[in-house]
Parts: C-alpha cells; structure tokens; sequence
C-alpha cells in the first residue's frame, strides 16, 4: 500500500469521524431543552399547582391511597423516576456493551422520554397523576439516553481530541436550552397578547420541550455507528447464557458493574471524587433560586433572568475551559473550576438582599465554571473506562450525576434548620468542593488510564 493511499484512507477516516461528533453533539441539542425548560423552570410549579387544585381540605392527595402533601408530589416523582433509572440503566447498559447496539436502544430511551414529555400538553385541571407518571417515564427515560450518549464518547473521539468533543456537546446543550428558554419565556411572559392562558402557555412550552427532543434525535441517529463487539470485550464480561445474569435485576447488575470496578481501583477512586464534588455543583444549581428568593428576596423574574444567563455564558464556559485543557489537562482545569466554584460560594455567602446586580454576577460566575467543570469531567471518566464496558460504566456514572446526589441538599437542610440562615446553608456546600478537590488531587489519571488498558494522551 503507498503512502497516497495511506493518506486518503487517514483524511476519509478523520471525515468519518467528524461527521459522527457533529451527530454526536446534537443529541445534547436535542434533550437538554428538557432539563431547562421542562424540569428546571416550569414543570415543578405548574405540577405542584395541578396536585393542588386535586387535594382535599387538609392539602393532601392520595395517589395510590397514600396521602401525600400537594406541594411535596413534584419532589417524591422526581425520587420515584431516579429510583426507576437506577434499576434500568445497569441492564441497559450492560445489554448495549454485550450487542455493540447501543444506537436502537438510545434511540428508544430518547423517543420514550419525548413522546412523554409532549403529552404534558394534556396536563390540565386536576390530573396530576399523569403529570406524575409522564414525568417519571421522561426524567427516567433521559437518564437511560443521556448514559448511553455518554459511552459513545471513548468510539467516537480519540484521546487527544476528548476534552474538545465533550465540552463542544455540552455547548450544544446550553445554546439549544438557552435558545428555546427565550421563545418559552416570551410565550409565558406575554400570553394574554398571543391569546392563551398561563396554564395553556406552560403545557405548550412543556410539550414543545417534546417535540423538540424528538425531533432533533434524528441527527444523532442517522449519523452514530454500532460497532461489533471484539472477541476480547466479550469475554471481558458475564456469559448472558448464565441464568444468574440474565435474571439479576438492576440492582444486582450494578453490584455486578462495582464489583468489576474494583478491579480498578483509581477508575472508582476518580468516581468517588465526582460523585462528591458533583453533589455540591447539582445542590448549589437547585438550590440557587431559593436562596435567591428566601435569602436576598429577588423576585421570579429576576431568578428567571440569572437561570438564562447560566445557560448563556455555560456555552463560552465549556468552550473556554476545553481550551484550557488542551493547555493544562483536564484534570487540572477541573480542579481550578473546583476552586472557582469554592471562592464563588464565598462571595455569594456576602451577598446583600435585594441586589439583583450582585445575583447576576453571582449566576455569570456559576454559568463559566458549569459547563466545563461537568464537560472536562465527563470526558476524564472516558479514559478511565476500559474497553469494551463503556455503556455499563458510563450507567454507574449518570448515576452518581444524578441519582445520588443527596448528601447535599440534606446538608443544606439540615443547616438552615440549625441555624435559620440560607446564607450558612450555601456556604456550606464549600465542603463538597474542598473534599472532591483533595480527593481528585490523589488520583494518578495516568496511571488510572494506562490500568483500564487505554493509550494516556499527552495532555491529561
């Protein structure tokens, strides 16, 4: 073969590759709508809303016979859909690693997850039972898709190129939940002019969340790959002719997932620091708003507003610190967006009330640390992943994203409660960063890539 030839199949390859990123990046165009507009801004007050219009004297509905507070209903089907995810993702993950299929099941996870979210159209009157159970089929559905999308990384991108992949995907996302936030804030804010209801304006939002979602799918769909599982990889794992493993449940294939993971060690130790400092950044994004409006007394529209410039300034943050770590590493970009965020904490802890100028400043800062801390950590993890298992790993992964964090918001609560004062809650989140900074600063990555049988880039 001469070296013409050589060259054409390198640049048709690269081409390939490319084409399937740029697919790649528009799944998070396409389901991160959801997340903004869905989850974050108008589901929660609109379903607390419907449950109360349901409950009886004493504000109590009864789903299933169980009585419930009206307002408590959105957080008890938000823990109900991660209760869900927890015991899907393992078996989906680990069924997409034993086929190689992953793009039919990411493609039935996501169509799952948009056909429920388009029918929160029909979330009227009193229904809040089907509110509830479309948003546990969604939340559920997008973390099975969202683990999925995860594990194509390592196929998709070499390891020079990883950091710049996952940060421009999560650029997507933000410009793409940015975007549609405006059209639905303008819907929401000025209905009476477009001649609807509030509630109308809020289904039409939640629906349009859908079929944005389902729509673009079919970017990433067309242009991903399945690639064969290697003969290597199948004996890596469990013979799915063994009747213990092809009837364990999802929580036993997560214990048989951990139990692979200890077999590396620095690739768990990596996850542990994620898992804690993740918990601070999910707590202070949730909890942000509260005390927003509890402590410094800003109004909706102001909390509004700092939502969308997180979401702006998130794109030129996950950008600017994938460029940061084709310079210094991922691993120590991310350890100074931990910093960022533990002298943001700080400064917010000496915020004065009823200063919306000190907020936004406030929310531009968590905006540029946001993306890339969660893009750059993202694709870290993918080094760390040992071939052939990225599905099954990546579900232990969206897990400890999502389903466990809750150390945080309890010691939020639990300090508010002792002492009365959002600002000690918020600053007491700083603990999250300082110990995942400690515990990310042990973990030799190059050592922890080489272990997991992956060629260690030249910057990490």
């Amino acid at each position: 073969m001469d070296i013409d030839t050589v060259r054409t199949a390198a640049s048709e390859e690269a081409a390939e590759r490319r084409r399937e990123q740029r697919g790649w990046y528009f799944y998070d165009w396409a389901c991160s709508v959801y997340s903004t507009s869905v989850l974050t801004v108008f589901l929660g007050p609109y379903l607390t809303s419907v449950a109360k219009r349901a409950a009886d004297a004493d504000g109590y509905v009864h789903p299933l016979g169980i009585p419930v507070r009206a307002g408590s209903f959105f957080a008890y089907s938000v823990s109900l859909s991660v209760i869900v995810a927890v015991l899907v993702m393992p078996l989906v993950g680990a069924a997409a690693d034993r086929s190689g299929r992953k793009k039919p099941l990411l493609g039935a996870a996501a169509y799952v997850g948009a056909a429920a979210t388009t029918g929160m159209f029909f979330l009227g009157g009193d229904r809040y039972l089907l509110g509830g159970a479309l948003l546990i089929v969604a939340n559920a559905a997008q973390s099975v898709a969202m683990m999925l999308y995860n594990s194509y990384l390592p196929q998709i991108a070499p390891p020079e190129e990883r950091d710049a992949v996952s940060s421009r995907g999560w650029a997507f996302g933000y410009a793409a939940g940015s975007l549609v936030l405006v059209v639905n804030l303008v819907l929401y804010l000025a209905h009476d002019s477009f001649g609807v209801s509030e509630s109308m304006a809020v289904r039409i939002c939640l629906a349009s969340a859908g079929l944005w979602w389902g729509g673009f799918t079919l970017i990433p769909l067309l242009r991903l790959r399945d690639r064969p599982t290697t003969a290597r990889e199948a004996t890596a794992r469990p013979d799915p002719s063994d009747p213990s493993v092809r009837t364990a449940p999802g929580l036993r294939q997560l214990a048989a997932t951990v139990r692979d993971m200890r077999r590396h060690p620095l690739t768990l130790s990596f996850l542990l620091a994620y898992l804690i400092y993740n918990d601070g950044i999910q707590t202070v994004i949730s909890q942000a708003s509260v005390y927003g409006s509890e402590e410094l007394g800003l109004g909706q529209s102001t909390l509004i507003a700092a939502v969308l410039l997180v979401q702006v300034l998130a794109v030129a943050g996950a950008l600017g610190m994938g460029r940061l770590a084709r310079t210094y590493g991922a691993k120590r970009t991310i350890l100074g967006s931990l910093a960022a965020w533990t002298l943001t904490l700080g400064a917010g802890y000496f915020l004065p009330a009823g200063a919306p100028v000190g907020f936004f400043l406030l929310a531009a800062a968590i905006g540029l640390v946001l993306g890339g801390s969660q893009a750059l950590s993202r694709s870290l993890f993918s080094h760390l992943v040992p071939p052939g298992k990225e599905a099954e790993y990546f579900s232990a992964y969206e897990m400890s994203d999502r389903g466990m964090s809750w150390l945080g918001p309890l010691l939020f609560g639990i300090t508010y409660q002792l002492t009365g004062s959002y600002r000690d809650a918020i600053i007491s989140l700083v603990v999250f960063f300082v110990v995942g900074f400690l515990l990310l600063v042990r973990v030799p990555v190059r050592q922890a890539i080489g272990d997991a049988g992956n060629p260690v880039p030249e910057k990490i």
